[in-house]
């Protein structure tokens, strides 16, 4: 079955070229557009989509809001949302991932980039950029605040878990986290699954936040 695509932009001719994208890929398949945040929403239950592609600024009601909305929904557990944002200048985005996005891109990527995501984010996985927009989440993390306090800390971790939590946060997948730390590829891939159950975590969004906040990731050592 192909990938139900929801595409939410303010801008026509963006979801226009990335429609006609996600129509070139034969896994996947428009099956909606909104122009607005509320549309997204609305249309994420209508349209039956697997994964909404969210832009952060529209109007009547924002990317991040929208995001919270669907990820609250319990009709649309199923629902991933992978936002995108402008680099340098979009200071939401880790509002974003806290309200339940399960991953984000920056505008500039390449094309074959987007597609890649999208297939990702749906089969369950999260997509959290290393480089740059590693660098943009952690300008923007202050003091601990309540995502930690109500997904926990990392404190009953082991050494080697808090080893791959923070490479987590640094924006490793498992076959890098595994070429680093000497271990196979299945055995990186459980301690993730396994530290995800121990902090109460929905995804690797949620760990890369509760790194930073927790303070075993310092901001700007990335």
């Amino acid at each position: 079955m192909p990938i139900r695509v929801l595409l939410a932009d303010d801008q026509t001719l963006v979801r226009a070229s990335f429609a006609m994208l996600v129509a070139s890929a034969g896994d996947m398949e428009v099956v909606a557009e909104a122009g607005t945040g509320r549309q997204a929403v609305d249309l994420a239950r209508s349209a039956r989509a697997d994964l909404v592609v969210m832009d952060i600024r529209m109007p009547d009601l924002d990317g991040i809001e929208a995001t919270r909305l669907i990820a609250a929904d319990e009709d649309l557990a199923g629902v991933k949302v992978l936002v995108l944002t402008t680099y340098d200048t979009d200071e939401h985005i880790v509002d974003a991932l806290r309200a339940g996005a399960s991953g984000f891109l920056v505008k500039d990527i390449r094309p074959a980039e987007l597609l890649d995501a999208i297939r990702t984010v749906a089969a369950g996985d999260s997509l959290l950029s290393p480089g740059p927009t590693s660098r943009l989440i952690a300008r923007f993390l202050r003091a601990p605040d309540t995502l930690v306090s109500a997904v926990g800390g990392p404190g009953g971790l082991s050494e080697r878990e808090r080893q791959v939590l923070t490479l987590v946060a640094r924006g490793f997948n498992n076959t890098e986290i595994a070429e680093v730390l000497g271990l196979s590829p299945l055995t990186a891939k459980t301690h993730v699954s396994r530290i995800m159950g121990k902090l109460g975590a929905r995804d690797r969004a949620q760990l890369v936040i509760v790194a930073y906040e927790s303070g075993l990731v310092i901001p700007g050592a990335v």
